[in-house]
């Protein structure tokens, strides 16, 4: 189960409502990950490794309380769900490659009656094209690559003056060189590196802003940005 007072004690302020929607989005979580691989990380770990982790951004400030965002390579739906539970005026896009884990999304915003979530299946490299350019206010992503990659993968998504949010652990310090050459090639900028600050743990939030339009010819086909990364290639 979910700790509520752990929540609590960390500032994350939630109505009636969103409560029983997490828990039973939890619920689902630990039923279906019995069946498939949703998350490997233990069930009394969770409240603080994945909703303290996601919901953090809200109370701090880093993100709007509405607009349009996307969560990219959502996975079991996070940070996406958490914040679309707790948050309602946000409108979240869940991107999600697998199959499988797109019904399991699927399966989340029907039982929970989400009407601000949808579930889009496909690679990010793939979406991001018309009618999903270059519309969004907020692109998340979470533990998904390192951060150079992330910039090609989520800033093609925003429109002028978005923002895109990556989760990341310590090992984010020695990304940051490259993550900055690539945001600029694509039109972003580095902004601030926020620690969470969740007791034990070092949960990072490092921000990058949409300040002109991302190249066409960005992102690249499916694959390239991992092998290829922006930032690090030859001259």
């Amino acid at each position: 189960m979910i700790d509520h007072s752990v929540l609590d004690r960390l500032g994350i302020s939630l109505d009636t409502l969103a409560r029983e929607r997490l828990d039973a989005f939890h619920r689902l979580l630990t039923e279906r990950n019995r069946e498939m691989d949703l998350t490997n990380v233990p069930e009394e770990e969770m409240t603080l490794r994945h909703y303290a982790d996601c919901l953090l951004p809200l109370r701090l400030g880093l993100l709007p309380y509405e607009g349009l965002a996307i969560d990219v390579g959502s996975g079991a739906g996070f940070p996406g769900l958490p914040l679309a539970i707790a948050s309602q005026n946000l409108q979240i896009t869940l991107l999600e490659a697998k199959g499988k884990r797109c019904d399991f999304l699927n399966e989340v915003v029907t039982s929970l009656g989400l009407p601000n979530v949808r579930v889009l299946p496909g690679r990010a490299e793939d979406t991001a094209v018309p009618p999903e350019r270059e519309q969004y206010d907020l692109a998340f992503a979470r533990a998904v690559a390192p951060l150079n990659v992330l910039a090609e993968y989520l800033l093609p998504f925003l429109r002028m003056g978005g923002l895109a949010m990556c989760w990341k652990g310590p090992a984010v310090q020695g990304e940051l060189a490259a993550a900055g050459a690539a945001a600029r090639e694509l039109g972003g900028e580095l902004g601030e590196l926020r620690d969470l600050g969740i007791p034990g743990r070092s949960s990072l939030i490092q921000l990058i802003y949409k300040r002109s339009p991302t190249s066409v010819k960005y992102p690249r086909k499916a694959g390239i940005p991992e092998k290829k990364p922006l930032g690090r290639l030859k001259p």
